[in-house]
Order: C-alpha cells, then structure tokens, then sequence
C-alpha cells in the first residue's frame, strides 16, 4: 500500500518495519485506506480517487501558498485523468487560522454539489477540511504538503470555537498522500515546527503512563506501540532535518502519521497530546502573537514540552511513595474555591467560562482524592522507574528542538518566565485531561516545584517568587 523512491538510500531493515508499522496502521484504521509518502504522490492523485471514490466530481481545497506548492498540480493531474473538477476553493488570508467560521465558509463552498473534496495543504486546510466534510457527510482526500503537525491521519479536528481551542470530533481522511518533494520544500520553520510536535510525545507519552498507573485512562497497546516504539528513530537526527535531509524528512513525516493513526484508533488525542499540547491551546486562547504573528502550533507545542519535562524532572525527585494522604485530603480546596481562583486568573470570559467547564469535569471530591493518592503511594516505585526509562531529558529535548531549528526558550516564542509560570496552572485549568499538571496538583507539588524551576538555579530563573495559588 505504499511506496518509497529514497528506500535505496536507508537501511534494508528500517524500511521493513517501517512498512509493517504502516500496513498494521492501515489494517487496523477505521477511516484511512490509503497512504503513500514518496516523491511526487501528488502526481498520484488520480489513482487515488479511482480506488477510493470512484467517478464522483473533485474539489480542491487550498490556501494560496499550497495551491501554488502542489494544488495546481493536483487539479492538472486530476482533469488530465478525465476527472470532473469543480473549480478549486482558494482561501485567499495571507494568515489562515482554524477557526470555525472558516469551516463554515468552506461548507457553504462544498454544499451547492456533491464533489469529494481534497485538501492540500498541512494542519489548518486538514482540519478545516475534515469538519467541514463531516458536516456534510463526504469522505475526502489529503495531499499532505509539510510535516509540521500529527493531524493529518487523526481522528478530529482541532478547531477554535467561540474563543476555545477545541477538538471537534470526525472522520479522519479516506486517503493521504504525502509527496516527499513538496515536504521537503516546504516554507522555512515548517517541518521544524512538526519536529517539535513529534518531540512532544516523550512527555505526552509520560502523561499517559501516570494516567495509567493511577487507573484514570487505561494506554491502549497497540495506540502506544504505534507513537512510541519507534519515536526515538524518527527524531534521531534534527540537525539533518533542519538541512533538508530526504531520511530525514521521511522519518519526521512518517513518525506524525503514525501518531494520527493512534489517534484514529484511539477516538482522541491522548497517545500524542498531553500537557505539552495544553500550554499551546492555552496560548492559543489568550490569542498570543509574537513579533506580529502567532507561532506555529508545533513551536508552542514545543516549549510546553520543556514546560512538562521541567515539571517531570521536579517531580521524579519527591518521593511520592511517602505522601501524607491525611493531610493533602484535609487540603484540599471545595470547587467554589477553585471557581474564585479560576475566575480571578482568566481575564477573557470565554476562556474563564472554558477553564470552568473542564476543571468542574475533572474536580473529585476527598474520599476520591483520598483513593487516588493511595494508588499514587502505591504504584509510585514503579511508575517512577518507567517514567525515567520513558522520557527524554530536559536537557536533551532543549538541544534537540535547537538542532531542528526550533524555539528552545519560551522567550523565542515572546513568552515571558513570569508568564510561563503563571500558565501552569493556567494550563491545568483548560483540560480535562490527566497530566503530569494534574500530578503536581493532587500532591501539593506544583508551588513548591515551581519554585525551584523558577528560582535563581532553576531552568527559568525570575525576579520574581512566591506567585500564590490555592493547589
């Protein structure tokens, strides 16, 4: 089901399971039946409608920069084939975002016929695409033209909704086509920002081990298998990625396919996304620009991945096997207190009224915490253990984002210190989700490990200390 013109160039073995993972991901997905990453896929276009859709009309949908990269070729190869192709749908912002009401825009494009659509494009025309064509019942195609994010064969699409980062749950594509080529030349800092948000699953995959082991979300093992077995392959040369090598660019693209099709078995985000991905939405919410724009999805991803692992590194010093059950519970703050802080800490009411809404969700009451500590006491050694095999550290993840050409400093990114350490807890407030934020929370850890992180020998040292919060 796949084909590769560099296999000459990579090792026998490498490519042999790297095609086994792919053929198990597509035996076993519900959506994707197809998936080719070679040069000049697009060229493929075709055949890929033939086996998948049949004879039924085609639209392309782009942005500018994507139809210009590979849209125009696909519309070429589409009609030269014989195809009928309703003219391309263009979005012509120099800055495209996915927002909701340009999903609502494409649909009202896409509703006057019954044309299959396909997406070219990377993460925005992906997502935009897949909810759109959810809404009106029609599987579509994606010409994969960057590697900068993970949601090309996902389950969902992360969209922003009323002022929220929210993932709105549809059909991943029918079809992927990934063409080498086009990635490989794809706009500066691009596959650098996919780099990163590969990088996140070390600290996303730890999220899920505490999950775990505390009984809150059991790992799926094939899900895992699909994201982590070969994940320190996949990112084990950035400084090749960053001068365009072709291994290099394949395994960045293959490593984020493979972690959508977990999220496609998995019907959510959780194999590739933890608290790394929280204090990129957050952000997101807070509508933060730098330098007149706002950073890339996976450069944001990629200091939450620092903000996580430093957090980690804090945590993984305490012996938590020793906690005092009696006293965390009796600490424990009623929600009405929580309510005061959360509405004390967010300014935007949309993103007040969010933090609310998934904090009340994942609030327990102190026999719940009580029972919860207990498990932590318990499975503490061992989890400890596997926590420290699992993940990367900090110091490696830093050098590695630089070698890719990433952010490595949260300043890079027009992040403050005193900012990044109000956003913790910031973060733990928006998701529902279990995470290392939500460890440090039920121990009484955070203050005391923020603290350190941002003392005068901490990873981020500030003028700053003693910012007060109730967990």
């Amino acid at each position: 089901m796949t084909a590769d013109t560099n296999q000459r160039s990579m090792p026998a073995d490498r490519i042999d399971i790297d095609e086994r993972w792919i053929e198990r991901a597509l035996q076993e997905a519900s959506d994707t039946r197809l998936l080719r990453i070679e040069h000049g896929a697009r060229h493929q276009a075709a055949l890929a409608i033939d086996r998948l859709f049949g004879q039924r009309p085609v639209i392309i949908v782009a942005d500018v920069n994507t139809f210009s990269a590979a849209g125009r070729d696909v519309f070429d190869a589409l009609r030269h084939a014989g195809h009928r192709c309703i003219e391309p749908f263009v979005f012509e912002q120099s800055e495209l975002h996915a927002d909701y009401e340009h999903v609502e825009t494409l649909e009202k494009a896409l509703a006057p016929h019954d044309a299959t659509p396909v997406a070219v494009g990377s993460g925005t025309i992906n997502d935009l695409t897949k909810l759109a064509s959810h809404h009106l019942g029609r599987p579509y195609l994606v010409v994969a033209t960057a590697a900068s994010m993970d949601g090309y064969a996902a389950f969902g699409a992360s969209i922003t909704h009323h002022g929220s980062k929210q993932t709105f749950d549809c059909p991943a594509p029918m079809g992927i086509l990934a063409d080498l080529e086009v990635i490989e030349s794809a706009p500066e800092g691009m596959n650098a920002s996919g780099y990163a948000d590969l990088l996140a699953k070390s600290v996303a995959g730890a999220d899920w081990l505490v999950a775990d082991a505390l009984d809150v979300e059991p790992i799926d093992d094939t899900a895992w298998d699909m994201v982590q077995s070969r994940l320190r392959v996949w990112l084990a040369d950035p400084a090749a990625l960053q001068r365009g090598d072709p291994k290099a660019v394949r395994s960045l693209i293959l490593g984020l396919v493979m972690s959508g099709f977990a999220m496609q078995r998995t019907k959510t985000s959780r194999p590739a996304s933890g608290a790394d991905h929280q204090f990129s939405h957050l952000w997101d919410m807070q509508h933060h620009v730098h330098q007149g724009k706002s950073p890339s999805h996976g450069f944001k991803v990629g200091i939450g991945t620092l903000a996580s692992s430093a957090l980690y590194e804090e945590l993984l010093l305490q012996s938590l096997d020793e906690l005092d059950v009696d006293r965390l519970c009796l600490q424990w703050p009623e929600f009405a207190s929580v309510e005061a802080d959360i509405r004390e800490r967010f300014d935007l009411p949309d993103l007040a009224a969010k933090a609310l809404e998934e904090t009340r969700a994942k609030y327990i009451d102190r026999q719940c915490l009580r029972d919860q500590l207990m498990r932590i006491r318990t499975a503490w050694p061992q989890l400890h253990r596997r926590l420290r095999s699992h993940l990367i550290p900090y110091g490696e993840l830093k050098d590695c984002l630089a070698a890719a050409g990433c952010p490595s400093a949260p300043h890079e990114i027009g992040i403050s210190y005193e900012r990044l350490r109000e956003n913790y807890l910031q973060a733990y407030y928006i998701r529902r989700r279990f995470t290392v934020l939500d460890l440090a929370v039920r121990t009484a850890l955070l203050s005391s490990a923020l603290e350190r992180i941002f003392g005068s020998q901490g990873r981020w040292p500030t003028a700053e200390t003693g910012i007060s919060h109730n967990l």
